[in-house]
This record gives C-alpha cells, sequence and structure tokens, in this order.
C-alpha cells in the first residue's frame, strides 16, 4: 500500500463535498482550525453549494473532487460530511494523476465509498471525522489523532473487553467502514477484497433485519470465511420493526461470525459516536484479543 506524503508546515488541505450539504459553520470551523495547526486550507467552490440534500449537482462535486485529486499542491482531501452521493459519482473519478502523488483523504460514513475505491488503487486513506467536530470539539481525542496521522504518527487503541469477543491474535491490512456502504458496492469493481485482511465495521440508523441480511450477504459471497480478523465499531440508533427481530446489532454480526476462527473484538470506539477515532485504512496493523481486552497498533511507523 502506498502511504499518502506527511503534511508539513503550510501543506494545503482541500475541504470539499463529495455527499451531503454541509454547514457553512462547520467548514469556516475546520478553516480556522487548520490555521491554527500551521496549514492551508482552501474550500473549493461546490463545498457550500446546496441541490436538495446533496452538496451541489453530481456535475458540481465531481468537478471538485477531480479538480482536487489532480492537483499535486494538496497534501490532504478533507471532505465536509457523509450522508449519500458519493457512489453516485464514483465510477467517473479519475486516479491517474492523483497515483503521481496521493494524497490523504479524511472522513467516513458514505466517503466509505471513496475508501474502497482509494483500496482498490492501493492508497492508504483516514477513516475520521470530517468538519462537524472540527466545529463542535476542535480539542476532541479524534481531531488531535487525526493530525498526528497526517504527521506519521498514527495511533494505538486498546478497548475493554467484550462478552462477544474472541480471543486471538492478526497481523494484517485493516479495512472496511460503514456496512451499508460496503454491501451497497458488492459486486461492483468497488466491492471490498477482504481476503487475509481485519474488517471493520460500523453502522448508523439501520434496520436490525436489515444489519442481518448484509452479515447473510457478506457470508455467502465469502467476505467472512478468509478474513484475518473482524472489528465491530458503534451500532448507533439502530431501528426495529412492530414485531421485534430478536436480536441486538452485536447479537446478529455475534451469530453469523461464530463458526469462524479468526479474533473478533466488539464496542470499538470508531463511528456515529461522539469519540470517533481515526484509524488508518489500508494500514497493517496488529490485532490482539486477550482476557482483559483488545489492541490494535500499527505494524509500521509512516
Amino acid at each position: 500500500m502506498v502511504t499518502p506524503s506527511l503534511l508539513k508546515p503550510g501543506s494545503k488541505i482541500a475541504i470539499l463535498s463529495p455527499s451531503g450539504a454541509v454547514n457553512p459553520e462547520f467548514v469556516k470551523s475546520a478553516v480556522k482550525l487548520i490555521s491554527d495547526k500551521g496549514y492551508e486550507s482552501v474550500v473549493f467552490p461546490s463545498c457550500l453549494n446546496k441541490y436538495f440534500q446533496f452538496g451541489g449537482t453530481d456535475e458540481q462535486r465531481l468537478a471538485d473532487l477531480q479538480a482536487a485529486l489532480d492537483d499535486e499542491s494538496f497534501d490532504a482531501i478533507l471532505c465536509s460530511r457523509g450522508g449519500y452521493g458519493a457512489i453516485r459519482i464514483l465510477d467517473k473519478l479519475d486516479f491517474a494523476k492523483f497515483m503521481n502523488k496521493p494524497k490523504w483523504i479524511i472522513g467516513f460514513s458514505d466517503i466509505t465509498n471513496l475508501h474502497l475505491a482509494l483500496n482498490r488503487a492501493g492508497v492508504m486513506s483516514i477513516h475520521g471525522n470530517m468538519v462537524k467536530e472540527f466545529h463542535e470539539n476542535p480539542e476532541s481525542d479524534t481531531i488531535k489523532n487525526i493530525f498526528a496521522i497526517l504527521t506519521g504518527n498514527p495511533a494505538s487503541f486498546k478497548i475493554e473487553s467484550h462478552l462477544f469477543n474472541r480471543q486471538g491474535n492478526a497481523e494484517a491490512e485493516l479495512i472496511g467502514g460503514n456496512l451499508s456502504i460496503i454491501y451497497s458496492l458488492q459486486a461492483t469493481e468497488f466491492e471490498i477484497d477482504t481476503e487475509g485482511k481485519i474488517l471493520f465495521i460500523e453502522d448508523l440508523n439501520e434496520y436490525l433485519y436489515h444489519l442481518d441480511r448484509i452479515m447473510i450477504n457478506l457470508k455467502l459471497s465469502g467476505k467472512l470465511k478468509n478474513l484475518k480478523g473482524l472489528i465491530a465499531g458503534a451500532f448507533t440508533d439502530m431501528k426495529d420493526n412492530p414485531n421485534p427481530f430478536g436480536k441486538t446489532a452485536y447479537e446478529i454480526i455475534y451469530e453469523h461470525v461464530k463458526e469462524y476462527n479468526f479474533p473478533v473484538c466488539y464496542n470499538f470506539p470508531s463511528g456515529h459516536i461522539n469519540n470517533n477515532l481515526p484509524w488508518v485504512h489500508g494500514m497493517t496493523y496488529r490485532f490482539n484479543v486477550g482476557n482483559n481486552g483488545a489492541e490494535l497498533k500499527p505494524v509500521i511507523e509512516i
């Protein structure tokens, strides 16, 4: 995997909206914080646009993202928010010029579309918070850790034990993100490659029966059988029908991975939660699950 260039004083960060429309005040706060950190930010033309629920039309969002990917003066691209929309432009992106100088792309949720495309291209990216966190919690651990990654110091994590954890050890590339996005890209050129990797999953506001459907899809498509490990992050505000499904999100995941032998950890602090800790998509991590909890540690420095 290719590691994008690390930031140095004065590095330029593009801010744009490849998915949903964003609150302009959140972007304003991100610009200030980036400046306070000693970097320059450039807010792209359509970043603050609103076209129904999208951050501009497909054409506007595509043009800005393509321009940022191609521009070698940028060292990072900060996506303003998730929501929905990146999949509408994903197949039209051209990564040829980007590969001459890969840059960090930062985001999560709907930005999982970009993470999976970058993983297919062999480039690392950052699964982490976007401009809302810059506005509401500029001194949070998640913001500090994003800038730590950008300057070559990705964090290690220690996670408390969970009843459903399965002990074991693995060393492999960490990939994944929003589970509904992973599901939506199945049978496309961007579908996730889980062979010999550690898979991270999280989701928001999904029906429990739909989570069950997704897990069965991953099983039937062979995406689970050759994993090196599984990390279940936050499953926030999950929904049920009047006739209950009968299982929690973690119980559903547990049921569908119990036949395998790889280590599994639950309640990892990443996803649609306040303390959404960032990690490097495509980086090799050492993953250990034991009696006292789990540990996730980068294998090499960047």
